[in-house]
């Protein structure tokens, strides 16, 4: 829930290129309208809104619903974030933001409140990427990942045909350095490309990231 048209067009399009299926209201009272009649696994409220804003909207349905919060403001003093966190938030997050940051930290709560999300499998050549299980298959057959290797392929994946900074992955595989990442980069390489030198699906994105380069199924 944003007021303005532009922050939330733009998050919808990045929750949704990560995986997330994305439902937007403009004001409060148009997003209790929308929770009449849909579930949600997660409520990404503005602090700063007209009429009720939401810090009030979250206090208000902590009374009768435990759905995860995250606060997003740009208010970014520490009595408010207390504020928010007293009202019942998961998280807050001060503007300006990275959205990746905003995607670590949706997964962090899921993490946590062990939410299955709706799963999204990614192709690319004649692999397919199962972002929900976190099972990569080549013509059907499954492939063994290391555990780092597939979560760095899971927020790759989520990103396809997007560039993922180094340090959003370094965080997601909790890698002590960005080189880190490099060398999981590496391996991930050996085990999927025909040509770990001149990669086709797992692009570097120089002085940025890395992108994969597939199609959401």
């Amino acid at each position: 829930m944003d007021d303005d048209d532009r922050i939330r067009d733009l998050l919808k399009r990045y929750l949704a290129q990560s995986g997330f299926r994305v439902s937007c209201a403009s004001d409060a009272q148009n997003a209790r309208d929308k929770m009449q009649g849909l579930s949600f696994d997660m409520l990404i409220l503005d602090v700063m809104m007209p009429g009720e804003d939401g810090v009030s909207l979250t206090q208000s349905l902590r009374e009768h619903n435990d759905v995860p919060v995250i606060l997003l403001t740009a208010k970014g003093e520490v009595e408010d974030r207390i504020e928010g966190l007293k009202a019942g938030a998961d998280d807050y997050l001060v503007k300006p933001f990275d959205p990746e940051e905003l995607v670590l930290r949706i997964e962090s709560i899921f993490k946590r409140a062990g939410t299955k999300r709706v799963n999204l499998n990614v192709s690319f050549g004649p692999y397919v990427f199962d972002i929900g299980r976190q099972v990569l298959t080549k013509d059907g057959d499954r492939m063994r990942l290391t555990t780092g290797e597939e979560d760095l392929l899971t927020l790759l994946a989520r990103r396809a045909g997007g560039t993922v900074s180094r340090y959003a992955l370094s965080e997601k595989i909790a890698a002590k350095s960005e080189r880190a990442v490099d060398v999981q980069m590496t391996r991930l390489r050996r085990k999927i490309e025909d040509n770990p030198a001149e990669p086709d699906y797992l692009i570097t994105v120089r002085g940025q990231g890395y992108r994969l380069l597939g199609d959401s199924v």
